[in-house]
């Protein structure tokens, strides 16, 4: 077994590593597309591509970064980058509960970082015009609408991770792939509707960001990405172990 340290370690680099590529994505096809007038009050004109385009690139920057840093960490600290991933284990008992805090602190604080640095690199158009890729309902989209789609989304983003990382009859080697993929596939759909966050870390790291650099002050919206995802990633987890438990 891994120490806790270097365990946290890796998730707070991983949670770095997907908050950077993935909200950085957001934040350059905001900024590439600034000045172009939205086709219509439901599209932000979030992009160049138009529509489904955008966020399927979003989704698969997200989708790949979660690839590579499942397989670079999966063997150290199983590689949860997600407060909603590590809450779900724990509570059907796959993961022990001192390691919780330790974990949520280093995704957080991996967030964070992430957040900071594209500030740094990108300037304060990031903020200013990409809000560090901050997550939101789009217009239309109802408080009690938001979450129950983020539960939705995560909801199928922990099934995917019991049945191909947790579960030890699952085929090994295809975790990364299965988990990107299904990352990048919620975000295409959940994208225009609420942001696609399906992990409060990957909000927490944006809104502290824009709050401390002159940004938008979101934190109305943070239960939505607390609630949500942690929901749906509790039943997801119960479900799959209630739908795959031998019974004879």
């Amino acid at each position: 077994m891994v120490s806790l340290m270097k365990r946290s370690v890796a998730e707070l680099i991983g949670t770095f590593i997907l908050v950077f590529f993935g909200t950085g994505a957001a934040i350059l096809t905001l900024m590439i597309s600034k000045g172009q007038a939205p086709p219509n009050s439901f599209n932000i004109g979030i992009g160049a591509l138009g529509g489904l385009g955008d966020w399927l690139a979003i989704g698969l920057a997200f989708g790949l970064a979660i690839t590579a840093c499942i397989y670079a960490f999966g063997k150290v600290s199983g590689c949860h980058i997600n407060p909603a991933v590590t809450l779900a284990l724990w509570s059907v008992k796959k993961f022990p509960s001192r390691d919780v805090a330790p974990y949520l602190l280093a995704q957080l604080i991996g967030a964070t970082l992430a957040s900071f640095t594209l500030a740094f690199i990108l300037g304060m158009g990031a903020v200013n015009t990409g809000g560090l890729g901050a997550t939101t309902p789009f217009e239309g989209i109802g408080y009690v609408q938001a979450i129950l789609a983020e539960a939705i989304g995560t909801f199928l983003l922990m099934l995917a991770i019991m049945g191909v990382a947790v579960d030890r009859e699952a085929p090994s080697g295809f975790a990364g792939l299965i988990i990107g993929l299904t990352v990048a596939g919620v975000i295409t759909t959940l994208g225009n509707i609420t942001g696609a966050s399906i992990n409060p870390a990957r909000t927490f790291g944006p809104y502290l960001g824009d709050l401390v650099l002159g940004g938008s002050n979101l934190w109305i919206y943070f239960p939505i990405y607390i609630i949500g995802p942690i929901a749906g990633a509790v039943l997801a987890a119960f479900v799959y172990n209630y739908l795959s438990e031998d019974t004879g």
